[in-house]
């Protein structure tokens, strides 16, 4: 049996043999090493006692495996097709009608997966690297990858480490006069993914295309007097007022007491920005450090 089969791509007729045309050497069947069973397309072997057919009922410990390419130390099995199928034996076979795939690896710390390429040039990977959590990693040059999806295999609770979402704050009393919208300088972060929050300009930056949930707490803080009255909204690149984002609180505040909160859901283009305004009307006022702040994340 040879160690190594490369390139198969059907059995063909030794050369000699004609299909469906009876076959033999030297003279007499039973004197005959070989013979061709006429209409069987089978090539039996005379081991001396009996004939024996050719085709293998196994074949174990191979060392190279090809199929339509060439394996070699690096690729064992190698094939070169378009399609293949695995299909479980079913119970009138004497199977289960189950099939599992089984792929393991030696230690925790060891990598076990998929590799998804475009050109030989990797694009993902699908498995346990590195540890025995779940992970799903994209790439765009084959070197450089990020983690889309993780699950803790104690727990089952999934992450998504790329995830865009951010919470800002400020961390100053931000002056607001009476009948002007003003932006809110949320200056600091207290979680801020991929950046996607620019606190030099206060403002979310959408990193893709989807839809995002915001949220905002706007916090009253006195300024001459209680009888103001105020209003907060999100701004969808600096014009827009953003749809069932707005709210106000008409009734008597309390300074660092009364609050106002904020959430919409809007579709929003990659480049898009998000940003929080507040308005007073009566009297002017502040809106309070650290409690006024603005939050967003990506659901879709």
């Amino acid at each position: 049996m040879p160690a190594a089969f490369n390139n198969l791509v059907g059995i063909k007729p030794m050369p000699g043999l004609v299909p469906n045309v009876g076959f033999e050497e030297f003279d007499g069947l039973a004197n005959s090493p070989r013979d061709h069973l006429p209409g069987e397309r089978l090539l039996l072997v005379y081991d001396g006692s009996i004939w024996v057919g050719t085709t293998p009922d196994a074949l174990q410990n191979l060392a190279l495996l090809g199929v339509g390419a060439t394996a070699d130390a690096s690729n064992p099995f190698s094939a070169k097709l378009n399609a293949a199928l695995w299909t479980a034996k079913t119970m009138a076979e004497g199977g289960t009608g189950d099939l599992f795939y089984t792929m393991n690896k030696e230690a925790a710390g060891d990598d076990l997966g998929l590799t998804l390429q475009t050109g030989f040039v990797t694009k993902a990977l699908v498995g346990l690297f590195g540890s025995d959590r779940f992970r799903l990693a994209v790439s765009a040059d084959g070197s450089t990858f990020f983690d889309g999806l993780s699950v803790d295999n104690a727990t089952g609770i999934v992450d998504q480490p790329r995830l865009p979402r951010f919470k800002a704050y400020t961390n100053y009393d931000n002056y607001v006069g009476v009948g002007t919208w003003t932006k809110i300088g949320l200056n600091n972060t207290d979680t801020n993914d991929q950046g996607a929050f620019d606190a030099a300009n206060n403002h979310f930056v959408a990193p893709v295309d989807g839809t995002y949930l915001f949220g905002a707490t706007l916090l009253y803080k006195v300024n001459a007097s209680t009888s103001a009255r105020m209003s907060g909204r999100l701004v969808l690149n600096g014009t827009n007022e953003i749809r069932g984002s707005f709210g106000e609180i008409s009734g008597a505040h309390v300074s660092e007491a009364t609050a106002l909160w904020l959430q919409t859901m809007v579709p929003l283009t990659a480049g898009n920005t998000v940003e929080l305004q507040g308005y007073f009307r009566v009297a002017d006022g502040y809106f309070a450090a650290d409690h006024t702040s603005f939050w967003g994340c990506k659901v879709g």
